[in-house]
C-alpha cells in the first residue's frame, strides 16, 4: 500500500508539478504494457548469468512513473519486490544507475544529498552541486521527500554537517525563498543589487558575505543575470572573477556553481560531465548522479550545450571513457548523438 500511495502523490506531482520547459531525453513510452515489462524483467533476472541487456533496454527508455507500474506488475506476478530482485542481481555502476532510476527524481536528489552528509566527513561537491543548482520548487519537493525518506528535516541535517558561511548559504538556498520571476524589470533594484555586491566584496576590505548570500538566494534568476551584467558597469572584474577573489574554499565553489547555474545551468552541467570524462577512467559517481538526476528533465539541452562546448557529443564521450553494460545504460539514458 505504501508503494500506491507513493506512486499516486507522484502522478499529483506530474500534474501540478514546475512550469519550466523540460528537455529530457527519457519520455513516456507510447502503448505502455507494464505486464508485459515485467515478465521481460522477471525472465532476464532468472536467466543463468542474468540478462543485463534487456532490463537497460526496459529501465532505461520508460519513464519514472511507468517505471513504478512496471514494479508493481512484477510485485504482483513474483511476489517479491522488484528493487530488492534487481540489487540481488546487478552489480557495481549498473546497479547504483538502475537502482537511481527506481526513485522519483526528488527522491533521487534526496538520497544523494542524505549520502554526501553520511558517515565521517562531507562530500562537499555533491551538496554544492545538488542545493546549488535546483530551483525553489525542486528544493521544496527534496524537503518535503528527504523528510519522508529519512524521518529527518534537511535543513537540520545541513546546520549539523556544514559550517560558517558554507552552512549559512547552503540553509539560505534550502530555505527556498527565492522571489519568482516577474514580467516587470526594475532597473532601480537591478542597480542598487550590483552595488550592494560590488561594496560588499570588491570595493571593501574583507568581505561583506551575509550580503551576498541575501542576494544570491532570495532574488529571481532572471533578475541576477541582469545584476551580473550591471555588475561590471561597478567593478573592473565580474561576478565570477570577483567571487574568486573575495572568498575561498567551499564557499567559492558554491557561489560559482549558483552563478554558473543563474547563466546557464545545462552548460554547468555539461561542463561538470566533461570534467568528469577527463582523465581515462572517468568519475563514475558524477557521470550516473547527472545522467539519472537530468534524463527526465533537461538531458537533452546539456547534451546540445556539451557538444557546442567539446566540439564532440556526449554520446562520443560516454563511449569512449566508460565500457560494459554501464556504458549501454548510459548511451540508452543519453538518447542518442548529436
Amino acid at each position: 500500500m505504501a508503494l500506491v500511495a507513493e506512486f499516486l502523490g507522484q502522478l499529483t506531482l506530474d500534474v501540478f508539478g514546475d512550469n519550466d520547459p523540460k528537455h529530457p531525453t527519457v519520455v513516456p513510452v507510447p502503448d505502455f504494457d507494464p505486464e508485459k515489462d515485467a515478465a521481460r524483467i522477471e525472465t532476464a533476472i532468472q536467466t543463468k548469468g542474468v540478462d543485463e541487456q534487456t532490463i537497460i533496454n526496459i529501465l532505461t527508455k520508460r519513464s519514472y512513473s511507468q517505471r513504478r507500474d512496471i514494479a508493481f506488475s512484477y510485485e504482483r506476478r513474483a511476489k517479491k519486490d522488484m528493487i530488492t530482485a534487481l540489487k540481488g542481481s546487478l552489480k557495481g555502476s549498473l546497479e547504483t544507475l538502475i537502482l537511481g532510476l527506481m526513485k522519483s527524481t526528488a527522491q533521487y536528489d534526496a538520497s544523494e544529498i542524505k549520502a554526501s552528509m553520511k558517515g565521517l566527513g562531507t562530500d562537499e561537491e555533491t551538496l554544492i552541486e545538488m542545493v546549488c543548482s535546483r530551483s525553489n520548487k525542486e528544493l521544496v519537493e527534496i524537503k518535503r521527500v528527504y523528510k519522508e525518506m529519512f524521518k529527518k528535516d534537511l535543513e537540520k541535517d545541513i546546520a549539523g554537517d556544514t559550517s560558517g558561511d558554507f552552512s549559512k548559504l547552503l540553509l539560505a538556498l534550502v530555505q527556498a525563498n527565492r522571489e519568482e520571476p516577474s514580467n516587470i524589470v526594475d532597473y532601480a533594484k537591478i542597480d542598487q543589487d550590483a552595488r550592494a555586491l560590488y561594496e560588499a566584496g570588491v570595493k571593501r576590505k574583507g568581505t561583506d558575505v551575509a550580503t551576498w548570500i541575501t542576494i544570491m538566494s532570495q532574488r529571481s534568476v532572471p533578475h541576477l543575470c541582469k545584476v551580473f551584467d550591471r555588475y561590471k558597469s561597478y567593478s573592473p572584474y565580474d561576478m565570477q572573477e570577483s567571487i574568486c577573489k573575495e572568498v575561498k574554499g567551499d564557499l567559492e565553489k558554491s557561489f560559482l556553481t549558483l552563478v554558473a547555474c543563474f547563466e546557464n545551468k545545462q552548460l554547468y552541467f555539461a561542463n561538470r560531465l566533461a570534467e568528469a570524462m577527463k582523465s581515462k577512467g572517468a568519475k563514475e559517481k558524477v557521470v550516473t548522479r547527472i545522467m539519472v538526476s537530468r534524463c527526465e528533465v533537461d538531458l537533452m539541452k546539456i547534451r546540445t550545450e556539451f557538444k557546442k562546448q567539446q566540439s564532440k557529443s556526449l554520446y562520443q564521450t560516454i563511449t569512449d571513457h566508460t565500457k560494459g553494460d554501464y556504458q549501454k545504460a548510459l548511451l540508452s539514458l543519453c538518447g542518442g548523438d548529436d
